[in-house]
């Protein structure tokens, strides 16, 4: 199969250009970061000083470490959720059903078009007035409630789009060897579908922890809101949010490296089944 050319290769004198604008773009970038490097030393924003609170045990113990763990909760949770939500959903738009395919496409697409945040703010103020949870657990379940029904509906596209890019001929040999239609979905079509999208699933985690930071404008005590707090009472806020936006890098990158690495041995792992069962079917093939 010949490979679908999208656009023209570019010639010399086009790859010239493009190194000549990447060249001033890269020294454009440069400028403005040593341009704001000098502002903020003349603030003294760089002094030593500024940055030793974050080499002391309590800064991490009383603030960044508590923070990054509820964020790890946060997240852990929603996770769960959204993997639920979407693989309910995500079949429920594949179903031979055309009421259930309607319904559950209506609500993806419903919590796919609103903001996180506002769902934040409104399942915030709806449960505190509901009164149904403790005060204490109020933001978190704001948070949760949120992040899963917006990723959740995201895994749903995840899922129904990965099934449809299937080959037909996974649909066709399930049904042959005897499985109903419901059961090559859920056995055959939607595994296969997960292990194909693994990579846009793991960019949906990242973006769920990042959007754990959210929960700081509604007093959820996450990573964010433990350094702004920490810099607010120190007078150090810049510095605080760098450290947070470091921690956010560290873990987001760890996040996508192990993604990657799963999803390349999951690759070689199913090439070298379907590897290994060609010659036994040859050999069924010849008899």
């Amino acid at each position: 199969m010949s490979n679908l050319v999208l656009f023209d290769v570019p010639g010399p004198r086009t790859r010239r250009r493009m190194v000549v604008v990447n060249v001033v773009a890269a020294l454009v970038v440069a400028g403005i970061a040593a341009w704001a490097l000098v502002l903020l030393d003349r603030k003294g924003q760089l002094e030593p000083a500024m940055w030793e609170p974050f080499a002391q045990p309590r800064t991490w113990t009383a603030y960044l470490l508590p923070g990054l763990l509820q964020t790890l909760r946060a997240a852990g949770l929603a996770i769960v959720g959204s993997a639920v939500f979407g693989l309910v959903f995500g079949m429920g738009r594949l179903s031979g059903s055309r009421v259930v395919r309607w319904v559950s496409g209506t609500v993806v697409e419903f919590f796919r078009a609103v903001p996180v945040l506002l769902m934040m703010v409104f399942f915030y103020s709806g449960i505190a007035q509901l009164r149904v949870v403790d005060p204490p657990d109020v933001p978190l379940l704001a948070v949760v409630l949120a992040l899963t029904l917006y990723n959740g509906s995201v895994f749903a596209e995840l899922v129904r789009s990965g099934v449809h890019n299937l080959p037909k001929g996974q649909r066709e040999a399930a049904l042959v060897v005897g499985l109903r239609p419901s059961q090559s979905l859920r056995l055959v079509e939607v595994p296969q579908a997960l292990i194909a999208m693994l990579p846009a699933i793991a960019s949906q985690l990242v973006v769920i922890l990042k959007d754990t930071a959210l929960g700081a404008i509604i007093t959820y005590p996450e990573l964010l809101d433990a350094a702004r707090r920490f810099g607010s009472g120190n007078g150090n806020m810049l510095q605080a949010l760098l450290i947070a936006a470091l921690v956010f890098i560290v873990i987001n990158y760890a996040l996508t490296t192990l993604a990657e690495r799963l999803a390349s041995r999951v690759g070689r792992l199913t090439a070298g089944d379907a590897t290994a069962e060609a010659p036994a079917m040859a050999a069924t093939t010849t008899r």
